[in-house]
């Protein structure tokens, strides 16, 4: 193609299709596959790797020391993501047939696995790779010798069901299930500090062959908590390297800092700041054929149409600037009526934000802003008091600043603000009652990030 030539204009559907369907990482994923195996035939190959459609099936490797609780966290990740659990101990089993073996094979393709305690050395590691197993998150659990010492020392097992008991932290309340427990064999204290020793040698040289996906978690804390760590980080998505062009939508209430996030993410990032209120004061300027219909409505003091405000927006969002750069829009939509009509028309946002504020906060960041009637300077008396008492006494408030009025705006936003959240179901709310600059870093993970996945 022909670097010279005017840049072309490719229809805003296709970079959206793209991105709702995944294709930029269907085709790295299926490439990815393609070298890893070289098939003699590559369309039968691809076309099996298609219909199997477990690109995003869990892979997961969990590693830890003895007596981390790694196996425990590993069986309650399998049971809660409805995928396989895979250690040394159920792949050296005994009862084997190549039949059971075809079936395990077919099953881990489709729902996903979960090694425990795999790779155990860097060799085995290395041998995982060249095998074309590779992991989406791998979590090395950590926590003191002294403490995994301890803790060993108190587990039981049940012979019968092999359930794993402890002495202090897990004991079966059943008197019978008490009196069969067994000290597993190799848990005292010289074979404990042993097996650690061990384990030291070895992590150090597996975990740099996981750089980007590694996730350590201290797991000397409540079982639970560890669980849910690991879960809120098997949930997450790594950063595509798949084109990307944001399509930022803020809702909040009045004076929850939506103009101040919009700004700083247009500076930041190139993005088109969307004001729909600044869209139709600037129509009405420029005396457009919109503004004309808009004129009356200004006068009035009243709610400019649906239709009308739409297509002055869609006029906006429709220049090159916008499908090239991405936008940050924010004052529309209001209402779930509203934000049917945007979908309809094909403007659809990939990052959802709900800055949340207080009514107290609301009210102590508007009903105080003042402004200068000589100056046009904005002050806040407050965090921006005037300098001398002369400029204060010549202060004036905007009646629309008024706490009365602040209260109906902020009841009109609150009414309508469950509809939209659930009609924007991958929407992220935020705590908008803190320092701008966090706010803006909640905000900025959120777009450059992938959305979590919701797992049931």
């Amino acid at each position: 193609m022909d670097a010279t030539t005017a840049p072309h204009r490719i229809p805003p559907q296709m970079p959206q299709y793209g991105e709702a369907n995944h294709v930029f990482e269907l085709m790295q994923n299926m490439l990815e596959q393609l070298l890893i195996h070289q098939p003699k035939d590559p369309i039968p190959f691809m076309i099996d790797h298609l219909q199997r459609d477990n690109d995003y099936v869990p892979k997961i490797i969990i590693l830890g020391p003895p007596a981390s609780g790694k196996t425990t966290i590993a069986m309650w990740l399998a049971k809660h993501l409805s995928t396989n659990l895979l250690s040394v101990e159920s792949l050296i089993a005994k009862e084997y047939s190549p039949l059971a073996a075809d079936a395990r094979m077919h099953y881990q393709k489709f729902k996903g696995w979960i090694l425990d305690g795999i790779p155990e050395t860097r060799e085995q590691a290395l041998t995982i790779q060249t095998l074309g197993i590779s992991p989406r998150h791998v979590i090395a659990l950590s926590a003191p010798d002294t403490v995994l010492i301890e803790r060993n020392l108190g587990k039981r097992i049940d012979p019968q069901t092999g359930e794993i008991y402890h002495t202090t932290f897990d004991w079966p309340p059943e008197s019978e299930i008490q009196n069969r427990l067994m000290m597993p064999a190799g848990i005292s204290e010289g074979e404990t500090a042993r097996k650690l020793l061990e384990y030291h040698r070895n992590i150090v040289r597996i975990l740099p062959s996981y750089p980007k996906i590694l996730k350590v978690i201290n797991a000397d804390q409540p079982c639970v908590d560890v669980f849910y760590q690991a879960l809120t980080y098997v949930q997450t998505s790594h950063r595509s390297n798949a084109p990307f062009t944001p399509r930022v939508l803020l809702c909040g209430p009045v004076g929850s800092g939506k103009s101040l996030q919009a700004a700083l993410l247009a500076q930041k990032y190139g993005l088109i700041n969307v004001c729909c209120g600044q869209l139709l004061k600037e129509a009405v300027a420029d005396k457009s054929k919109y503004g004309e219909m808009i004129q009356p409505f200004f006068e009035k003091e009243t709610a400019v149409p649906d239709n009308i405000v739409m297509k002055v927006l869609k006029q906006r969002l429709d220049q090159q600037d916008c499908v090239e750069r991405g936008w940050v829009l924010h004052g529309f939509p209001r209402d779930l009526d509203q934000a049917h009509v945007m979908d309809s028309l094909g403007y659809k946002p990939n990052r959802v934000f709900f800055l949340n504020v207080p009514l107290d906060s609301v009210i102590e960041r508007l009903t105080l802003r003042r402004t200068d009637p000589v100056t046009g300077e904005r002050y806040h008396l407050m965090y921006k008091p005037p300098p001398t008492m002369e400029v204060q006494a010549r202060l004036l408030q905007n009646p629309k600043e008024s706490e009365e009025q602040i209260k109906l705006k902020m009841d009109l936003f609150y009414r309508n603000s469950a509809e939209l959240e659930q009609f924007y179901g991958e929407a992220i709310t935020l705590n908008g009652d803190q320092d701008p600059y966090t706010v803006f870093e909640y905000i900025e993970s959120g777009i450059i990030n992938p959305l979590p996945k919701k797992v049931p």
